[in-house]
């Protein structure tokens, strides 16, 4: 009997600060920064992922680091396209017989031509079919709550650019908002206490080392240190300095006060039936950022409402759009279809 032949199918979580890509009957095969090295006299592209990343900081004049995306929307198309065309072909090769289905995730308050950019950059890219999925929903599949179910579950997704917080009920988002502070915010708050307090310069990989080294949503009674390096404000001369655990949460103390204003707004509007649903079932936590230590400490006793992580929460948007890929009927509503 002949072999049915179809196009590969993947999703693909396109984050402000990372991206991961799912291929069905593979799982995760790719996780990289989202990060282009470009070259500034013809405006060519020398790295992607991993490998422009390292240089951050580094480059001489010529070479220039760009973040294609902003905030989880497409801030420069040519460049967000050949990122996708690299991420297209590190995952399934450059020989194939079709085009590939591609779902994407989007932040959940993207514009129709926010979306458009997206589906473009996908379709030159080397798509075929292209779905775009609201970030919460998928990070919903990825970490497999019972959306399919009356009852209310509540998310918090946490990237690089956004956070995204929807309740979910019956394969849809029933009420969702989506803040423009999350990871990235948190390095440069880092960042920023370093220089405000010690007098200290560094840079963005050392703020997001301390981050995620020592970094805590709440003051802790075992405090934990790491030497960081960096240049003196004053004398402009290289300089080590010791950080502490209660002194990073201090410095994230505005950033996490904002999410968790949005959070109680996002709580006020949700319908009464669906409350009673989040007190018993608690929120669940997923995409990177949602690692730093003591997050769920911080979201539970100011919300009173239990939060928790969702397991391997960096890839559950990723996941997630790979799976929704086989509920597409179901999904028809919640899912931009081009193609």
């Amino acid at each position: 009997m002949a072999m049915l032949l179809r196009p590969q199918r993947l999703g693909i979580d396109l984050g402000t600060a990372n991206s991961v890509v799912f291929v069905q009957g593979k799982g995760v095969v790719l996780e990289e920064p989202t990060i282009v090295a470009i070259d500034t006299s013809d405006l060519s592209i020398i790295a992607i992922g991993q490998e422009a990343k390292v240089m951050l900081g580094k480059t001489p004049e010529s070479i220039m680091i760009k973040r294609p995306l902003r905030n989880g929307v497409i801030a420069s198309s040519r460049v967000t396209q050949e990122l996708l065309k690299y991420f297209i072909t590190k995952a399934i090769g450059r020989i194939r017989l079709f085009r590939p289905e591609v779902m994407i995730s989007v932040p959940v308050g993207i514009n129709s031509v926010e979306k458009r950019a997206v589906i473009k950059a996908a379709v030159s890219a080397g798509a075929g079919k292209v779905y775009l999925i609201p970030e919460p929903l998928a990070g919903a599949i990825g970490a497999k709550l019972p959306i399919h179910s009356s009852a209310g579950n509540m998310i918090i997704n946490m990237g690089g650019g956004t956070t995204e917080i929807a309740v979910i009920s019956l394969n849809g988002i029933v009420i969702a908002t989506s803040v423009r502070i999350a990871g990235d915010e948190f390095t440069s708050a880092i960042a920023a206490y370093a220089r405000r307090e010690r007098g200290l310069i560094i840079g963005e990989q050392m703020a997001e080392k301390i981050k995620m080294t020592i970094g805590s949503a709440v003051r802790v009674e075992k405090q934990e240190e790491m030497e960081v390096s960096g240049r003196d404000l004053a004398t402009g001369l290289p300089r080590a300095d010791i950080f502490t655990t209660n002194e990073i949460a201090e410095a994230l103390k505005a950033p996490l006060g904002e999410i968790l204003a949005s959070l109680k707004k996002l709580l006020e509007r949700t319908p009464p039936e669906l409350s009673a649903d989040i007190i018993d079932r608690g929120i669940v936590m997923s995409g990177g950022t949602s690692l730093l230590k003591n997050l769920d400490r911080l979201f539970s006793k100011a919300l009173g409402v239990p939060a928790y992580l969702a397991d391997d929460p960096i890839h559950c948007v990723a996941r997630g759009t790979g799976m929704a890929l086989d509920y597409l009927d179901v999904l028809d509503k919640t899912i931009t279809t081009i193609g």
